[in-house]
């Protein structure tokens, strides 16, 4: 399935890795970026069929007063739960995988950055021409996940365990970009990056032409 005319690159990385602070960097190149946090938003508003169906399976309490859903409460549900998880995903992924080719399909410049958590997990990655993975040990990502959302550490350590272990990222990735490396960094590494993939595009380009 082809889904768009220029290069598609993922960008992935795991709670707390720094993924967002990349992708932020790549939109001040002017970089369209579609991600697939806002995507499993978007899937579950208000009068959408999916939190219907979510409201019916885990019980109204999982809904909140204005009647949007109540993440923390359905998270803390399903990564303590992996039959639960499994029943979420089977509703969630199709629908959104979905939106996001539709964004994809949509987004111009000289190539757009899907930037998802789960990009791996799901099949997603199909969609990437190239993947990027930002990396960083998992104390770290615990440490900085748990700052950052106030979450407990032991939480924090349910997500990770809850997603591909580590090293089968790193052996899966094109680029592993790491994020242990100073904040004050990130701007000049994604700049590199992006002249990388700005070549990738008028590859691609080229072979379009011809």
């Amino acid at each position: 399935m082809k889904v768009s005319d220029i290069p598609i690159i993922g960008l992935t990385g795991g709670i707390g890795s720094g993924k967002s602070t990349v992708a932020e960097a790549f939109r001040q190149h002017g970089i369209n970026t579609v991600d697939a946090d806002s995507a499993s938003r978007a899937v579950v508003e208000p009068g959408m069929p999916a939190l219907e169906s979510i409201g019916q399976h885990f019980g109204a309490n999982i809904l909140q007063q204005d009647g949007c859903l109540d993440r923390a409460a359905l998270r803390s549900i399903v990564f303590s739960d992996p039959q639960q998880k499994a029943w979420l995903e089977s509703l969630l992924h199709p629908l959104i995988r979905e939106w996001i080719i539709q964004q994809l399909q949509i987004s111009t410049g000289p190539y757009v950055v899907l930037e998802s958590p789960l990009l791996f997990e799901t099949d997603q990655h199909q969609l990437a021409d190239t993947v990027v993975l930002v990396d960083i040990p998992e104390e770290l990502q615990i440490e900085r996940a748990s700052a950052r959302d106030s979450n407990l550490a032991d939480q924090i350590k349910r997500i990770i365990d809850s997603q591909m272990p580590r090293q089968e990222k790193l052996s899966r990735a094109d680029i592993v970009f790491d994020n242990s490396q100073p904040l004050e960094t990130v701007a000049s590494r994604v700049a590199d990056l992006h002249n990388q993939f700005l070549s990738l595009a008028a590859a691609k380009s080229k072979t379009k032409e011809i």
